[in-house]
């Protein structure tokens, strides 16, 4: 209200739980309404009456835009000012502590002072906006105008490409792949939603999506993610939507529109299990849910997650079975479903064929987890992907991508890597016989003659396997 009032840009509250004090115009006529806001007499108002509310608003926007454009209202400093603001920065660093993101503001702050915007350009695509620095300043510079200021030329320059939204995943796509998404010989699909609050600027979104979609995963975006992965170009000068098309095949790049279209990302899995396992998707949601956690290589990843509607969201994947990673603001949910693989106990299933108990590796290990940095984040995408039902084949591939990312990001092997080998088919076949190797010193029985794992696995390979969490759903059970 302060900021609006003093840009003159008139408020118009339209609920009646937030108010700010305004007075309650909505049985007033639209003229007399657009008369007092233009004058500046009312700051605002409260109008409840939706009708006047769609007439009142181009009216007053076109009468306020050439009076506010005449007078010269902005929010920025002109370069005068600037250099006056960033002159009495003390470097006392309390912008920085308060600063969610903890961004080296008073440094910025001390090269622009020498004519260097560089860093201020920088903490640009960092800042996610919060004003937390302009309450928090003991020299009331306002902090975030500063940046904005600061940051003209490369908002100027900031242009992307993008993939209209394309709404639902169609049943004859699901058709074409669900079956490798079940077997696992398509690694898994990713789904990158969430808001922009992410913890090391947009660029983490660029290469996540990049490194995941060039190892066959299917990309699937909407919202801010989506917006922010085509904002960045390879040396060619193209987006990722460029080089990638758009179908739900592996090593496709989807984007089904706005936050509100990731019910098109949970239905995709829904289609699956009522597709290729005959689940009613009526009053069936148990069914489904047990399918998708047990068979469904799906994951969903929400980087920059802050809004309650995103939590909301990942709650509602994980009632469907799917596992959601949150970046490191997601702890401040103050909810994580962690799994512990060290209860063995824990991860029993039942085989649908009999009804017989099996004890599984944990897959997938979590439901919703945070991740600090974007090579934390790679391989657990990977490791979460991993399914019970998956075959020899699908087991290798999601194997070898699980390993490959821990080496790559985290310059180690998965220290659990070894839980979800079943035998020596679901290595990496170029990396088998050192991992077999690395298994016979944790002392599993190798056959080298025949290169064969004879013991140490938690469970054989079967791939008749039928894993389930509901005992109805058992064959012996149905007799």
């Amino acid at each position: 209200m302060k900021e609006a009032s003093k840009l003159h840009i008139p408020l118009i509250a339209t609920n009646e739980k937030i108010t700010y004090g305004l007075p309650a115009r909505s049985n007033d006529s639209v003229d007399a309404i657009v008369d007092d806001l233009v004058s500046g007499r009312q700051p605002g108002v409260v109008l409840l009456d939706f009708e006047k509310i769609g007439e009142l608003v181009p009216k007053l926007a076109m009468k306020m835009g050439p009076i506010r454009k005449a007078q010269g209202f902005t929010a920025l400093p002109d370069d005068e000012e600037f250099k006056k603001l960033v002159g009495k920065c003390t470097k006392c660093l309390q912008c920085t502590r308060d600063c969610p993101e903890a961004l080296p503001i008073s440094d910025a702050m001390a090269a622009a002072v020498n004519g260097y915007l560089s860093l201020f350009e920088t903490l640009h695509d960092k800042c996610v906006g919060c004003g937390r620095c302009d309450y928090s300043c003991p020299s009331d510079i306002p902090v975030l105008n500063v940046i904005e200021k600061a940051s003209q030329r490369v908002i100027r320059e900031e242009k992307g490409k993008m993939r209209i939204g394309r709404g639902q995943i169609g049943d004859p796509e699901i058709r074409e792949e669900g079956r490798n998404l079940v077997l696992g010989t398509t690694p898994g699909v990713i789904a990158f939603v969430g808001c922009g609050n992410y913890p090391d600027g947009t660029k983490d979104v660029y290469d996540i999506v990049e490194e995941m979609i060039q190892r066959s995963y299917i990309i699937i975006t909407s919202g801010c993610a989506a917006m922010d992965v085509g904002m960045f170009k390879d040396k060619e000068g193209k987006t990722l939507y460029e080089r990638y098309p758009g179908r739900f095949v592996k090593g496709n790049l989807l984007n089904t529109g706005s936050c509100v279209s990731n019910a098109h990302i949970a239905a995709t899995t829904i289609k699956v299990a009522s597709i290729f396992a005959g689940r009613k998707t009526k009053g069936n949601w148990e069914e489904i849910a047990d399918y998708v956690l047990n068979r469904v290589g799906a994951v969903g990843l929400a980087w920059g997650a802050y809004s309650q509607k995103a939590f909301a969201i990942g709650t509602g994947c994980n009632r469907l079975g799917i596992p959601v990673v949150t970046g490191p603001h997601g702890t401040k949910y103050r909810r994580a479903f962690i799994g512990k693989p060290y209860k063995k106990e824990n991860w029993n299933v039942l085989d649908g064929r009999d009804g017989s108990v099996i004890n599984i590796e944990p897959a997938p290990e979590h439901l919703m987890i945070t991740a600090e940095t974007k090579a934390e984040v790679m391989p657990l995408l990977a490791k979460l992907c991993f399914r019970p039902s998956d075959n020899s084949l699908g087991r290798a591939i999601k194997l070898t991508h699980y390993i490959e990312l821990s080496e790559k990001y985290l310059k180690k092997l998965p220290d659990d890597w070894q839980t979800y080998v079943r035998n020596e088919a679901d290595l990496p076949v170029a990396k088998r016989e050192p991992l077999m190797k690395l298994l016979e010193e944790k002392g599993w029985k190798i056959d080298w003659e025949k290169k064969k794992i004879i013991e140490g696995p938690l469970r054989k390979v079967d791939v008749s396997f039928q894993p389930t969490n509901v005992p109805r759903l058992c064959k012996e059970a149905k007799k």
